[in-house]
């Protein structure tokens, strides 16, 4: 199997209309964190860098820096993970705020709708619009301090 080929297989989920996961963030040792998650569960971690999706200049420090990483233990259980790189956030790494709840799926409606009724009142840090990888994400924090992530696949968005 191709690098390549990994890389895809960790952004494209099976089907699945809508899911809540915990999505992980860390300064920059993700891959240590997941693979000891992995062997404490059970699971082998996958892993994308920054690099690998071009997400940061050629020879950038931050290129083999953990951009999207999953662990798949059960259907039910599912973590994801990201290194916190420098430009990511205005505040960057925050030891203790470094967990947000990520909606994935792709049930396009409730997904587009979920994100402008939790984001209503609160604060949009990247707005729902086609990604790179292919998807549909948006990022925000909502009124009451809790930062989201929702992530539609398998959308035509223009």
């Amino acid at each position: 199997m191709s690098r390549r080929h990994d890389v895809d297989a960790i952004v494209e989920e099976d089907a699945m209309p809508a899911a809540l996961h915990p999505y992980l963030n860390f300064a920059g040792n993700s891959r240590e964190a997941f693979e000891f998650y992995g062997r404490c569960l059970g699971a082998i971690p996958n892993f994308a860098t920054f690099g690998e999706f071009q997400a940061v200049p050629e020879g950038d420090p931050s290129a083999d820096k953990i951009m999207h990483g999953s662990l798949e233990v059960t259907d039910l259980i599912r973590l994801y993970v990201s290194d916190v790189i420098e430009g990511m956030s205005p505040e960057g790494f925050v030891q203790g705020n470094n967990v947000t709840l990520s909606l994935m799926g792709d049930d396009e409606t409730l997904l587009r709708s979920a994100y402008e009724k939790l984001s209503e009142g609160g604060t949009i840090t990247m707005p729902l619009e086609k990604q790179m990888w292919g998807d549909v994400y948006g990022s925000f924090t909502d009124r009451f301090g809790i930062v989201w992530q929702v992530n539609i696949s398998g959308t035509e968005e223009n």
